[in-house]
């Protein structure tokens, strides 16, 4: 029985200067490295814990054999190019069906919004979960033989993100939208995630 769905966790390893790096320049590389290797953990679980195909799209491409990585977990090489063109390729990559993008950044992320993630996309056509300064820690949409990946003209790290990809969809599709979580950019969102998380 096939998966319902793909799910692609964008990453890189968690070593020093690599991981976190607008982290690494206000709270230094070794805690930086830290947080990497916490909410890529945490990541997984919720990852692990669903019935999706779960694929680790790794950057850059000569980390992909890396002995650190889960063993039992299929790894997909991001390749050269922006954000945008990675995106794209991973989409393009993957089989119709449901399609679902992360990042390792939202130390929040449990299970339980993987689902409702998989749930939204059974009555509609694409899914957001925001991140609060305007990206998104989740982006799924129901991939058909026509289907373009809608990640062209993208303001990537700032607050227009989840708009951009938005306006990229066409008119007619049905949009969800998730629970907004922190996502781990800067050294702020860390502060402001342990004070709420204590």
């Amino acid at each position: 029985m096939s998966p319902p769905g793909t799910l692609f966790i964008f990453v890189k390893p968690p070593r020093m200067g690599l991981a976190k790096t607008r982290l690494a320049k206000s709270l230094g590389k070794t805690e930086a490295r830290r947080i990497a290797r916490f909410t890529f953990a945490r990541t997984l679980h919720a990852a692990r814990n669903t019935r999706l195909k779960v694929i680790l799209a790794i950057a850059p491409d000569s980390a992909l054999q890396a002995t650190h990585w889960p063993p039992h977990v299929s790894r997909f090489a991001q390749g050269t190019g922006d954000l945008t063109q990675r995106l794209s390729r991973a989409f393009e990559a993957t089989r119709n069906g449901p399609v679902y993008f992360i990042g390792a950044d939202a130390p929040d992320l449990s299970p339980t919004h993987l689902r409702a993630a998989q749930r939204a996309l059974m009555q509609n056509d694409a899914v957001f979960g925001p991140a609060r300064d305007g990206g998104f820690w989740l982006f799924g949409l129901n991939k058909g033989p026509r289907t373009r990946a809608p990640f062209e003209n993208v303001r990537w790290s700032g607050p227009h993100a989840l708009e951009d990809v938005r306006n990229n969809l066409p008119d007619r599709m049905r949009i969800a939208y998730l629970e907004t979580l922190i996502d781990i950019d800067e050294a702020d969102d860390w502060r402001d995630w342990r004070r709420q998380s204590s």
